[in-house]
């Protein structure tokens, strides 16, 4: 957090909505000065806060936090002197907060390519992009208009890279990847290298030639060390608005629907095609030629072994169900010593009648 920007609580309110609330020791809420966004713990009279889970509520009594974001059924457990920011939905509200205040604090990387950077003379760049020290653009790349390429970034023949993305340092776009407007990948990101295909050959494996590429809609987030593989002879394709946390691997010819999203660790084996609005936890491990449906959740580190048709809530590995039913074996599972215990004292007491 930039420790010197500061900004009053009327601006924030034009800019982001929500209504102002305080009691009679506030008489000029919206004059309040807030320095930073933090927890409700350990604040202090320029922090904004927020509280969107109700487990958290008894905090508000205690927080020293100038101004907490709250919806309208928590806004009266806000304590005296403190100013509550009556908004809908508080965690949007802070995740929106938080987008507002990273552009007026967080570092523009300046337009222009750095004396240390390697630019092929028929690459094409738009109005305003910025490429890092030690960067590589192969011939041929096209890139967008306000596109960040960070330090020791590498973009392949070809490529193209679309508005206002921004890569981190030491991200890599191999030859045949293709990137919409808006994204983010985080550093160490590698898009397009070989998918995992060998043929067996008298005990022996043949390398099959990944000839397809990587295409990533728009408004797309990729975590640190995340890895999308080129297709084997189709493109593996990533829809718009898709969230990827850190260390994730996407196999060959994989296709991920629109707004879908996957937390650290996933692994998702080739070919397989996720619906739109999934929402996958982590370590979470999908098997390859497999169909999941629209609005499919996986619990964090399930085995999906099988095709999900149906939208729904699935956990386990043994084998992975619909979540209810999950619920019940496992609960069964955990009884099993004392069941078999019972069982066997019910046998004798049989024996002996």
């Amino acid at each position: 957090m930039t420790p010197d920007f500061s900004v009053r609580l009327h601006e924030l309110q034009a800019g982001l909505g929500g209504e102002l609330v305080a009691d009679a020791s506030v008489p000029e809420p919206g004059e309040r000065l807030i320095r930073r966004i933090g927890p409700l713990q350990g604040a202090d009279a320029g922090t904004i806060s927020f509280l969107a889970n109700p487990r958290y509520r008894a905090q508000l009594a205690d927080t020293d936090a100038g101004c907490v974001i709250v919806s309208a059924a928590t806004r009266d457990a806000v304590r005296p002197g403190c100013v509550a920011l009556v908004v809908p939905d508080p965690y949007l509200h802070f995740a929106r907060l938080t987008q507002w205040w990273a552009v007026r604090t967080r570092p523009v990387a300046p337009a222009g390519i750095h004396p240390s950077a390697v630019v092929a003379p028929d690459v094409v760049l738009g109005e305003g992009v910025s490429v890092g020290a030690q960067a590589v653009i192969e011939s041929g790349a096209v890139i967008g208009a306000g596109a960040v390429i960070g330090p020791l970034g590498f973009v392949g023949a070809g490529v193209r890279v679309g508005e206002r993305t921004r890569l981190a340092p030491r991200v890599t776009l191999m030859p045949g990847t293709r990137i919409g407007a808006r994204c983010l990948l985080h550093s160490g990101v590698v898009l397009g290298a070989d998918g995992f295909g060998f043929a067996p050959d008298q005990g022996r494996w043949e390398k099959i030639e990944q000839l397809g590429g990587v295409v990533i809609g728009d408004d797309v987030e990729i975590g640190a060390n995340t890895c999308i593989d080129r297709g084997a002879l189709d493109d593996t394709l990533i829809g718009a608005g898709v969230k990827l946390d850190n260390l994730i691997q996407i196999g060959h010819n994989v296709r991920i629907g629109e707004h879908t999203a996957m937390a650290g660790c996933t692994g998702v084996a080739g070919s397989t095609r996720i619906g739109r609005g999934c929402a996958i936890g982590g370590g979470a491990n999908i098997l390859g030629h497999l169909e999941i449906a629209d609005g499919v959740t996986v619990s964090a580190t399930s085995v999906v072994t099988h095709s999900l048709r149906k939208p729904g809530h699935y956990s386990g590995i043994f084998p992975i169900d619909d979540n209810a039913s999950w619920e019940r074996n496992a609960a069964t599972l955990r009884q099993l010593h004392s069941l078999r215990d019972r069982i066997r004292a019910l046998e004798k007491q049989s024996k002996t009648s």
